[in-house]
């Protein structure tokens, strides 16, 4: 499909130089020079490349700040206090049930 397909002929000049120069403001040309389209795209590229090496940096400092305040948290108390609790540990008797003596999928559907 075409460029011109969804452009609307208007017998009004002033308004056909408004869209012309609003459709040219938002279609960013390629320069015709090679040379100088060749520099855009390295610099795109650094440009590229240097905001993910800072955004791994960033990143990488909020896990570090992050491990830090929670080692900071638990300073000073022991590592077994978080295992004396009484809802940590489960006491019973258990036993291994065969698998013939289970229900099948099918029986419990009915």
């Amino acid at each position: 499909m075409f460029a011109q397909t969804f452009r609307f002929a208007d017998q009004r000049s002033q308004w056909n130089a408004f869209q012309s120069r609003v459709r040219s403001a938002f279609e960013p040309r390629k320069p015709r020079h090679r040379l100088l389209r060749f520099v855009l795209g390295v610099v795109g590229l650094g440009l590229l490349a240097l905001l993910v090496f800072f955004s791994v940096f960033v990143g990488a400092a909020m896990i570090a700040v992050g491990l830090a305040y929670k080692l900071w948290q638990r300073r000073g108390k022991p590592m077994t206090a978080r295992a004396k609790g009484p809802g940590d540990v489960v006491e019973g008797e258990f036993r291994v049930v065969a698998p013939q003596a289970l229900p099948r999928a099918a029986d419990r559907a009915r």
